[in-house]
């Protein structure tokens, strides 16, 4: 029987850097109603959920004849919402999308769920190679993995160190993931390791715990929307596309 799968946005209105960003204008429709009709195009999933806390951001779904689970509870993480809407939601596979991407990739995520055409993958992410001048920026997170594309660790550091100034590729880890069902409910029952608590990245919990990451490069350049800055680069390529 086929897997039934599942994109869940989490879409939390509170925003540091870029107050309310989910809700700011992007060539006549939202970043969040974006996301979502982008996802809906990809044609990879069965269905497309947008999970929030929030009123507005529930009716500009709705607006759009889109599909909203409303959050309960607080939520540390989008792993946590998303955890959170399983109770509502059939799935059998569950790809958490970035709210605050609206640009989505249909090979990248098609290449994301066909990991688990091998059933011993629970959990699945995404890497791409890393430039030069971001290997020692914090803010870029790095994953080494072994030779069946597993990752073996994460950090905010530049990871492998090169000591013998060998040529090396980095690769950056790029925070969508998908999860079994069940593999995403105990994960977000789980209490924090250690390592995360360090690194403050919550993919350690997995590595802690010893669940294999099986990591899926691409070379689509996503347009995260984080800053003002971001949303100007967004809507100067909308323009160029229309």
């Amino acid at each position: 029987m086929p897997l039934k799968i599942a994109a869940l946005i989490p879409a939390r209105y509170a925003s540091t850097r870029l107050p309310a960003k989910l809700v700011q204008d992007l060539g006549g429709l939202s970043v969040i109603q974006r996301t979502y009709q982008s996802t809906v195009a990809t044609g990879v999933f069965d269905a497309v959920w947008v999970v929030t806390d929030h009123d507005q951001i529930e009716a500009q779904i709705l607006e759009i004849g889109g599909k909203v689970v409303r959050s309960i509870q607080e939520h540390e993480s989008g792993s946590d919402r998303i955890a959170e809407a399983l109770a509502q939601v059939d799935a059998d596979l569950v790809v958490n999308v970035q709210g605050d991407e609206p640009f989505q990739d249909t090979k990248t995520l098609r290449d994301l769920v066909a990991a688990f055409d091998d059933e011993e993958v629970k959990v699945a992410s995404l890497m791409c190679k890393l430039d030069a001048d971001q290997v020692q920026n914090p803010n870029f997170v790095k994953v080494v993995v072994d030779e069946q594309l597993r990752a073996i660790y994460f950090s905010r550091s530049p990871i492998p160190y090169n000591r013998g100034g060998k040529t090396i590729t980095y690769w950056k880890h790029i925070g969508v993931y998908a999860y079994r069902r069940e593999l995403l409910i105990s994960f977000t029952q789980w209490p924090k390791g250690n390592l995360e608590q360090i690194e403050v990245l919550e993919q350690l919990r997995l590595i802690e715990r010893g669940v294999a990451i099986h990591m899926v490069e691409t070379f689509h350049q996503a347009i995260a929307i984080d800053t003002t800055e971001d949303l100007l680069q967004a809507r100067d390529f909308i323009n160029k596309k229309q």
